[in-house]
């Protein structure tokens, strides 16, 4: 029930069909139904031990990549491959006609053995979850360190396919028994952004609104705003930004820095403070033009998986050697990974086939097919991108860069990561200097702070 609030208690739509999705899920693992005003009703649910998010994070475990979260990897690897294994998929994962799923459960240990999440110094870890039949079916599992091939490709893209076919399933299905235009999303699955992307292509749905912290973090305000609605309010608070978190003072970040001074000297680093927002916002936009890499510490923590501007690493989405550069000397992962275009709300439809609000990157879109050559680093194997759009109201140092950007260059937009080094993103000043100083960033802005490392010629 908490996520089913924070799907639709949060939205901007007055009336909306919502839909929450998860892996392991309190004794049911997908709920459903309407919300009207302050106020939601479940209509149906699916049960122990069919969970559709159980499906994805078996296939991701068996295609190599056990950890927690890695069902991003999946998705990324998915669109260089085909679904000629989707077949095989479909034997594993079987429609209802009410639009609900059911698993083959002999493909899968979950239902009778031990294998639930489990935490080790701070991080979760997850039992094997499918069964020896899995690999009867599609073969032997791939180890963590072997190889990908085209077949562990296709798989993926199978993988994919398979989610996307059982839920869009059960959207026609809801669609048809409560009818409407708005979808609220939330659950763990909501964050498969690439879906997310396809919904009003293979359903009625017309406007779509997933929250920032659509996982199991987003249950704390759904409790908060679902016990407000039990205290007979009617008022609704619309999240339009997920500024939440902690911040820092210039004041700190300049305590820290001189308590680090020894250290940026030693890296050959120039510290300087800019006050003014035009001015900062256009030296930063002028070296991320020149191809340099910028480390973006501002305000508060944006709440959820993503960084939105105020906790990433920013880079010149024009270059198409800025993806594999982050990719090798910074994030040090897969070279598969993209990046997400940062764009000006006022200019998506210009460059996307959208013209959606999506201020929390949680919905994947193509690029114009006449603008994909000039955005390369941000641009997909398949054409598509990880929208995030940008609004002055509610990032305004952040939308004033990306402006910036957009006077000196003509594209308005940036390529934005997440500020880490396989490790949680950077929340206080301290861990973004270390990340600065153990990577190969060129550029640390922290609040007004202008932070450089010497370029070579």
């Amino acid at each position: 029930m908490a996520h089913l609030a924070s799907a639709h208690l949060v939205s901007p739509f007055e009336d909306s069909v919502f839909v929450s999705v998860d892996g392991f899920g309190d004794f049911s693992s997908a709920a459903w139904g309407l919300g009207r005003g302050a106020g939601i009703e479940a209509e149906g649910r699916v049960y122990f031990p069919h969970f559709l998010g159980i499906f994805y994070q078996a296939l991701t475990q068996y295609l190599g990549f056990p950890n927690y979260g890695d069902e991003y990897m999946v998705m990324e690897l998915a669109p260089y491959g085909e679904p000629r294994y989707l077949d095989k998929m479909r034997e594993i994962v079987r429609p209802n006609d009410d639009g609900s799923f059911r698993l083959d459960l002999a493909y899968f240990r979950h239902y009778d053995e031990k294998a639930g999440y489990e935490w080790e110094g701070g991080e979760p870890r997850v039992g094997t979850l499918f069964s020896a039949a899995l690999a009867d079916l599609l073969g032997p599992a791939r180890g963590r360190d072997e190889q990908l091939t085209q077949s562990h490709r296709d798989t993926a893209r199978s993988v994919q396919a398979k989610y996307e076919e059982a839920f869009f399933h059960l959207l026609i299905r809801l669609h048809e028994r409560c009818g409407g235009q708005n979808l609220s999303k939330a659950g763990g699955c909501a964050m498969n952004s690439v879906a997310n992307g396809r919904v009003y292509r293979n359903t009625p749905f017309r406007r779509l609104n997933v929250q920032s912290a659509a996982g199991d973090a987003g249950g704390a305000i759904g409790a908060a705003v679902a016990a407000w609605g039990r205290t007979g309010a009617t008022s609704r608070f619309h999240m339009n930004h997920a500024y939440w978190g902690q911040q820092s003072t210039n004041a700190e970040i300049e305590t820290l820095l001189e308590r680090g001074k020894s250290a940026l000297v030693a890296a050959g680093c120039a510290v300087r403070r800019i006050g003014d927002d035009a001015v900062l916002a256009s030296e930063t936009a002028a070296v991320i033009a020149r191809g340099l890499v910028i480390g973006w510490f501002q305000g508060r923590m944006e709440w959820g998986p993503r960084a939105l501007g105020n906790r990433s690493i920013l880079a010149d989405p024009r270059r198409a050697d800025r993806k594999d550069i982050l990719n090798l000397k910074i994030k040090r992962r897969e070279s598969f990974w993209p990046f997400a275009p940062s764009i000006l709300r006022e200019h998506v439809n210009d460059w996307f086939e959208t013209d959606d609000d999506v201020p929390f990157m949680m919905q994947v879109y193509p690029i114009k097919a006449d603008r994909r050559a000039q955005i390369p680093a941000v641009t997909h194997v398949d054409g598509s991108g990880l929208l995030q759009t940008v609004a002055r109201d509610t990032n305004p140092r952040y939308w004033a860069l990306i402006e910036a950007f957009r006077a000196e260059t003509g594209v308005p937009m940036v390529l934005n990561a997440s500020f880490n080094e396989n490790e949680p993103v950077v929340c206080r000043p301290e861990e973004a200097l270390d990340c600065f100083l153990r990577t190969k960033m060129d550029v640390l802005v922290l609040g007004d702070y202008y932070i450089e490392r010497p370029q070579s010629a």
